[in-house]
């Protein structure tokens, strides 16, 4: 019987002869990751245990994004935790504000993942690493105490779902599009406790940006992981962010492939040609409709930045239609680069200076409003057009304020509108 890439992932470091959905394993972890508001409590459990050392200084990464640079004395404190931690452990992979980034946009762009890592984070969207072809899934604070303590972690073998994406892509259409028309198919709740597996040609010829794009929002549809076979992208990537990809390395990594006798739970086959750009309206990820559809939705604020759609690529989209052009009177937008490199580089490149000049904000590194935590809360009755990955009641303020998620495109098309605005009108 073959296995999925997610099986053998899990296999391989189980150290079983054989593994199946439902079964209930122990496996060896590569990385171990935390934030701000999820590793004070697990440092704090590791404490209560009576460990001294951790079991790996150099497999736990702490990142203080979510409520960083700190926004009150409570946020501080949290983060101090951190930093005190990473001293007193010398755990290497310590990112101070400064030199962090949103997580799951920092880790990739530092090297730390590869295909066939297994990856857990006390954080639901570690499943943003599945677009390097490395099982990643997000676990509880207790979970990663007890990873702190002897690096490995347990789990349930979830079954796979496939989706196969076939025809030739709009050009304003990419991974974020992509999942977001997957889960208004499937729903929310269409993938729980599942690995969904990405595949066909539309995704072998996707850029790695939309990858990470796709798979960061598995956990919207319930997925344990969103995986994408590694392939030339995916090594090329590896090997530009500094992790030796030689031949040696490219031809193991190619090993990592579901077998053709894999079973599958259930396989989704579509064809995106034409599909447009796509976005979920309030109040959940799945109510999704095409952006030109929804053109007499008015707009207070735009976010362009996340773990989802805050990196390099996305930027620069963003800028090419902002370009010599000027935010709507009444319409904030707020530009957050997800790490200081890509802050650096869109500052080198002007995209910053586009961004200004047009009338908006752009702002360090953090995962900020996304979770309703600063840098650009929503009041009662306004609405946001974001390219974050959640819109759920009060996500990013008000319980009565509502957040429409979309690509960049579709974002700074509507800054320049004050309206939900396919970019092609502009």
């Amino acid at each position: 019987m073959g296995y999925t890439i997610g099986e053998k992932i899990l296999k391989a470091h189980a150290g079983v002869k054989d593994i199946k959905p439902g079964d209930f394993i122990e496996a060896k972890v590569d990385l171990a990751l935390g934030n701000d508001i999820t590793a004070p409590l697990a440092i704090e459990e590791f404490r209560k245990s009576g460990a001294e050392r951790v079991f790996d200084k150099n497999k736990i990464v702490l990142v203080p994004d979510h409520f960083a640079p700190a926004k009150d004395l409570r946020s501080a404190n949290q983060c101090k935790v951190l930093a005190d931690f990473a001293s007193c452990q010398k755990i290497k992979n310590y990112f101070e504000v400064g030199r962090m980034g949103i997580e799951h946009a920092l880790l990739p762009e530092k090297g730390l993942v590869v295909p066939g890592n297994l990856v857990i984070g006390a954080d639901s969207h570690t499943c943003t690493y599945g677009a390097l072809g490395a099982y990643a899934t997000g676990i509880g604070s207790t979970d990663l105490a007890r990873a702190y303590i002897d690096g490995k972690c347990w789990f349930k073998v979830p079954p796979t779902v496939k989706f196969v994406y076939k025809g030739k892509r709009n050009k304003w259409a990419g991974g974020k599009d992509l999942v977001l028309f997957t889960i208004g198919q499937i729903g929310v709740d269409g993938a729980i406790y599942r690995v969904m597996e990405f595949a066909g040609p539309v995704i072998k010829n996707l850029p790695m940006d939309d990858r990470f794009s796709m798979s960061n929002m598995a956990i919207e549809a319930g997925g344990r992981a969103g995986l994408i076979e590694p392939d030339e992208i995916t090594f090329d990537y590896v090997a530009e962010t500094g992790r030796k990809a030689g031949v040696k390395e490219r031809r193991q990594w190619s090993a990592l492939h579901s077998d053709p006798d894999a079973s599958y739970e259930k396989i989704y086959e579509w064809d995106i040609s034409g599909m447009q750009p796509q976005v979920a309206c309030p109040h959940l990820p799945e109510n999704v409709q095409p952006a030109d559809k929804l053109g007499k939705v008015k707009v207070d604020q735009v976010v362009i930045g996340s773990c989802t759609n805050g990196r390099i690529s996305d930027l620069r989209t963003a800028a090419r239609l902002l370009k010599g052009k000027k935010v709507k009177a009444g319409v904030r937008l707020i530009v957050i680069p997800a790490t200081q490199k890509i802050y650096m580089q869109a500052a080198a490149e002007g995209l910053a200076g586009i961004f200004v000049s047009a009338g908006g904000v752009f702002s360090t590194p953090t995962c900020g409003p996304c979770l309703g935590g600063h840098v650009g809360i929503l009041a009662e009755g306004e609405t946001c057009v974001a390219t974050t990955n959640r819109n759920f009641i009060g996500r990013m303020g008000s319980p009565k304020s509502f957040v429409y998620l979309s690509n960049p495109a579709v974002a700074a098309a509507s800054a320049v509108t004050g309206r939900i605005t396919h970019p092609e009108e502009i």
